[in-house]
């Protein structure tokens, strides 16, 4: 998909109000000035500025997802063992796993402006960037499962800082990576040698090694943050999706204390309860978000699962291989050249179904009980929660509270039960739906230019229609302008310009 619209480089949005967290606007009436793709300060002379009536709109920055998945080979599997889910269904439902041009369109018309694929894998990197290239509009980057490789598990076991920071400086520079990823860290060195999904702690030796996962993720993390990488260590901690795995996640949030890490998709690490007991499962975040919320350095995202047919998809394939067998879902577990590999398998999300309803409650409790927004991001883990689609429905979630009440009246009533959802009557405001969806993915990623409105930052604005209904509001904008252009009108593309790729320069490895 190709194409563009007639543009003016020099636009003034007039009348709007605005929502700008990260300059302290919240509900403000002002004008924004464009020129040459950049938000400028009010000229002198406003001669030559195109006027873009946005009076009664809502304006705020374009939406950031921090962790989504969207391009590589992971995701041309889904799309080959659930073809349904990527072409949609019923003509108004949209594919879980739509094409790349479609997936840059789908977004761009939601008010998003930037995606990030959370899982590519080194020896895949160029195949994901040709891919990304064909998708219009975003800014992209990509994070790469650097902590698969055989070269870097030994210097991390070696306790050697400086090969540890060449290694990753060097698969960040030939891969065009943006950040680093560890999905279940020495999952793969468990996987390979037949460790099928079974639990092991943070503290269990890598076969025929003395490096353990927690050691290699401090190593990790110390060398991203040595090596200046605007977003940190992206973690992906052991025992996804397994019972009890709480206390993984809560050993990985004090380990990695005083150290800067991002977590991944924390709802599917927060669950209580045991293997054989199925009464037992439900929510472990409550010890989970009281530890969050005194570790100032961990940022997370929620990875809330949303009802309805999807893909599951993770480069930690022994996740994935456990997932089948417990469901008797096919599944497809590809290997990323030895070092790694990556599952693959359709899932539906039921309302009634004890797991997954409190699946849902977990990812709600998780975005209600963190108690400051700038250190979370919302997500769906696209596709594996919910399709990207679905973030107007959680944000209506978030924000309104007899919605959410009426959602949960009608899941597995152990869950309405025994939630601690059914106590917890927080609602977001628009401003901190803008964090969350905006300013703060931005800034976790590294991203000063994004996720705001000040003189300076990238001209990706978004103007919705106020709406009590706040679905309806943010699943239509107004207006979208990428970089000053006009992508998006009223749900109908406009334009399609080419969005830049976003890669990391890291600092000479032996600063």
């Amino acid at each position: 998909m190709t194409g563009s619209a007639p543009r003016n480089d020099r636009l003034v949005l007039v009348g709007g109000t605005i929502h700008d967290p990260a300059t302290g606007r919240d509900g403000v009436a002002a004008d924004i000035w464009i020129e040459a793709g950049r938000i400028v300060a009010p000229p002198a002379d406003p001669a030559g500025f195109v006027r873009v009536d946005a009076g009664g709109l809502v304006v705020m920055p374009g939406g950031v997802d921090l962790h989504s998945h969207v391009a590589g080979p992971k995701v041309a599997a889904g799309r080959r063992i659930a073809p349904q889910l990527a072409r949609g269904r019923r003509g108004d439902t949209p594919a879980a796993i739509p094409t790349i041009h479609a997936t840059g369109a789908l977004y761009a018309a939601l008010g998003y402006t930037t995606v990030f694929d959370a899982a590519i894998a080194p020896a895949a990197a160029a195949i994901a960037h040709r891919e990304l290239a064909e998708l219009p509009i975003l800014d992209k980057g990509i994070y790469l499962l650097a902590a698969d490789r055989a070269d870097v598990l030994a210097a991390a076991g070696k306790a050697d800082a400086a090969e540890l920071r060449r290694l990753v400086a060097a698969t960040i520079q030939a891969s065009r990576g943006w950040a680093v990823k560890v999905a279940n860290p020495g999952g793969p060195a468990f996987w390979k040698r037949g460790r099928r999904g079974d639990h092991h702690d943070l503290d269990t030796p890598l076969p025929g090694e003395s490096l353990t996962p927690r050691i290699l993720l401090e190593r990790l993390a110390e060398a991203v943050t040595d090596l200046g990488l605007p977003h940190p260590l992206h973690v992906h901690t052991a025992n996804l999706g397994l019972p009890g795995n709480w206390r993984t996640l809560h050993e990985t949030m004090t380990s990695l204390a005083g150290r800067r890490a991002h977590l991944a998709h924390v709802q599917f690490h927060s669950y209580s309860g045991g293997d054989l007991d199925e009464d037992s499962f439900g929510s472990g975040v409550a010890p989970l978000a009281e530890c969050f919320n005194r570790c100032d350095d961990l940022t997370a995202d929620v990875g809330q699962v949303l009802f309805g047919g999807t893909v599951a998809m993770t480069g930690d394939s022994a996740a994935a291989e456990h997932l089948a067998h417990a469901t008797g879902v096919p599944l497809v577990s590809h290997d990323g050249h030895l070092e790694g590999g990556c599952g693959i398998l359709p899932i539906a999300y039921k309302e009634k179904n004890l797991i997954h309803a409190w699946q849902w409650a977990i990812g709600l409790e998780w975005f209600l009980s963190v108690t400051d927004p700038w250190r979370l991001c919302l997500s769906t883990d696209h596709p594996n929660g919910a399709h990207f689609t679905a973030y107007p429905h959680l944000m209506r979630l978030l924000g309104d509270a007899a919605f959410r009440r009426e959602a949960l009246a009608r899941i597995h009533p152990r869950v309405r039960s025994r939630s601690p959802l059914s106590s917890i009557d927080r609602e977001y405001s628009l401003q901190e739906l803008c964090i969350v969806s905006r300013a703060a993915p931005a800034r976790i990623a590294g991203l000063p230019r994004k996720g705001q409105l000040g003189v300076g930052a990238d001209a990706d604005i978004v103007c919705y229609r106020p709406d009590r209904d706040l679905a309806a509001m943010f699943a239509m904008p107004a207006k979208v302008f990428k970089a000053g252009v006009l992508v998006a009108e009223d749900g109908q593309l406009r334009a399609t310009p080419a969005g830049q790729t976003l890669t990391a320069q890291p600092a000479s490895p032996a600063a």
